[in-house]
């Protein structure tokens, strides 16, 4: 089995790699050759220290992706996580009879000749799945906090001064951005800093 370990947006250390793949090694006696386990490592910032560490492994059998996340106080702890997931699901992965699945775009088009309609989706992402909120008027600094408080790397409100949607999003400097949608396609910047 192939083992790739990658951190997102740092270094992993040396110790917290050859964890991570003697531990996946387990994987090797319920798998073939040709199987592949992807671990990206990522570390986040949290109120709690125990959902900080996070692992995200992809096994990919037969060619079919199998992809487990663990969040974690290191990433030890997170990995051993994910392989007894990975474990337990691999184990009814091989124990279940296989029976082949056909490619998304393949679907899309049996799809498109039973409604009757042309195949416009093929090769081009679709929207998947949609959400929908209650939103409440609040200042920016309440935005802030609750995005905080929730863990996400952006965040969607009205804006309490202007009435209008903006979307709160925290940059790679750690700062945060601002988006303030206009009705009329214009482009603008109000000065608060680089977009």
């Amino acid at each position: 089995m192939r083992i790739i370990v990658k951190g997102k947006n740092f270094d992993v250390p040396e110790a917290d790699r050859a964890y991570a793949e003697r531990k996946l090694r387990r994987l090797e006696r319920l798998l073939d050759d040709r199987s592949e386990a992807q671990a990206e490592f990522s570390l986040e910032r949290h109120k709690s220290i125990e959902d900080s560490h996070i692992v995200d492994v992809t096994l990919v059998i037969d060619g079919r992706p199998l992809r487990v996340v663990a969040q974690s106080s290191t990433h030890q702890a997170a990995t051993d996580e994910v392989v007894d997931k990975l474990e337990r699901r691999a184990r009814d992965y091989t124990k279940k009879p296989q029976r082949r699945n056909r490619p998304l775009e393949e679907k899309a088009l049996l799809r498109s000749i039973a409604d009757g309609t042309p195949d416009t989706t093929a090769g081009h992402p679709a929207v998947v799945k949609i959400k929908r909120f209650d939103i409440e008027p609040m200042f920016e600094e309440d935005a802030v906090a609750r995005m905080q408080e929730l863990g996400h790397a952006f965040f969607v409100f009205v804006n309490a001064e202007n009435e209008r949607v903006a979307v709160l999003y925290r940059r790679r400097d750690g700062d945060y951005g601002l988006i303030e949608p206009t009705i009329g396609g214009g482009y603008s910047t109000n000065g608060r800093g680089r977009g």
